[in-house]
């Protein structure tokens, strides 16, 4: 079984920079794409940034040119560089990995951005 954990959530200010971190255990070569979601209060689980096995990137427009989604070379933790962060950035981010089976989400890091 898959599982994910995400680390590296916090406080910071509008401007700062704030590195996510996600480590998966278990199944991890049934993993195609891992991905980077966030959530706030009343709103839908959102898409900021993806990576699929080849390598290849997607990003939420609102984010492009400001963060960026890795791997290391195991390719069993996945990476979100938040740089130039707003207020708007502020949000639940969940850590996704994409399987045969379904997805796989991990329970989530909370990231404030204080203006």
């Amino acid at each position: 079984q898959l599982q994910l954990m995400e680390s590296g959530g916090g406080l910071v200010q509008a401007g700062g920079s704030l590195r996510l971190s996600c480590a998966s255990s278990g199944r991890i070569n049934a993993i195609t794409s891992m991905a980077w979601y966030r959530q706030t209060p009343g709103t839908q689980r959102e898409l900021v940034a993806r990576i699929i096995a080849s390598g290849n990137t997607n990003y939420a427009d609102s984010v492009k040119g400001r963060f960026t989604i890795s791997t290391n070379k195991a390719r069993n933790a996945v990476y979100l560089q938040m740089n130039s962060v707003n207020p708007e950035d502020t949000g639940v981010y969940y850590c996704n990995a994409q399987t045969p089976c379904g997805p796989v989400w991990g329970q989530g890091t909370q990231v404030t951005v204080s203006s």
